[in-house]
């Protein structure tokens, strides 16, 4: 029976009518799949499935999704990039280190916006759960997000007009103009893993795109839950930033851009 997966033209004309053919056949493509957007299990022979294909100089690689997260679409990324965007794609077994054992599971919130430091506009995203982190096995009774941060090399912001340092090993991965996750080392040192990843890839602003395409950085600050709130403006959102990091409870790193 053929699977019920959807093939956009820009897929098929990278793949070539064969291999598209053959997909929508039934053969070479999954029965089961982990999102490639949303990372909860798929089945291509009872759901609408999207083929992705991700695009480098000289590699590609085809992966699927619920075509509810997102459209059967190309995504071009940098071809020193790739690995790290497979190890993403395949992690579906990779361990969070940010978990939670609360009853209601904390998620990662991620708004972008950008952050005047000396005198220049620097991309931006800011990190904060929907509830407290816990360390694994522990009985979840302490918030340790900013001390699991730590762990990974995040420094705490002393001072918001200082630019944080790079951190080893993470990237931030934007295709297309929109935000699809940030990418940290993989287990035992392998590629890159994605540390979070966008239920549905986000769109940026074109002065953020502008900003991360000029200096090939993006800056990651995190918070304990409660810190800094959905900001409607970047003022507000540099003043609940400013406070944040007043009371201990900021973390940054600087990140490189991955993709465009």
């Amino acid at each position: 029976m053929p699977r019920m997966l959807d093939v956009s033209e820009d897929v098929r004309a990278e793949i070539g009518d064969e291999e598209a053919d053959r997909l929508l056949a039934g053969d070479n493509a999954p029965g089961s799949y982990d999102c490639t957007s949303c990372r909860t299990p798929g089945d291509s022979d009872q759901e609408r499935t999207s083929t992705v294909l991700f695009v480098g100089d000289e590699t590609a690689v085809l992966a699927f999704a619920h075509a509810t997260c997102i459209p059967s679409q190309v995504v071009r990324v940098a071809e020193e990039q790739l690995q790290g965007a497979v190890a993403s794609i395949t992690a579906s077994d990779a361990a969070d280190a940010l978990s939670a054992s609360y009853p209601e599971q904390a998620v990662l919130g991620v708004t972008s916006g950008l952050v005047l430091i000396e005198g220049e506009l620097h991309p931006a995203l800011v990190v904060e759960p929907t509830a407290p982190v816990a360390r694994p096995g522990t009985d979840g009774l302490t918030d340790e997000f900013l001390s699991l941060l730590a762990e990974q090399g995040f420094q705490q912001v002393m001072d918001l007009g200082q630019r944080p340092a790079v951190l080893p090993g993470w990237s931030v991965l934007v295709a297309m103009g929109q935000l699809h996750s940030v990418l940290q080392p993989g287990p035992s040192g392998a590629g890159q893993a994605a540390w979070w990843q966008a239920h549905q890839p986000l769109q940026v602003t074109e002065g953020w795109r502008a900003a991360a395409n000029k200096s090939h950085t993006v800056l990651v600050f995190a918070a304990p839950v409660g810190s800094i709130g959905q900001q409607p403006r970047e003022d507000l959102l540099r003043d609940a930033l400013e406070k944040a990091a007043a009371n201990g409870r900021l973390v940054a790193a600087a990140m490189p851009l991955a993709g465009t």
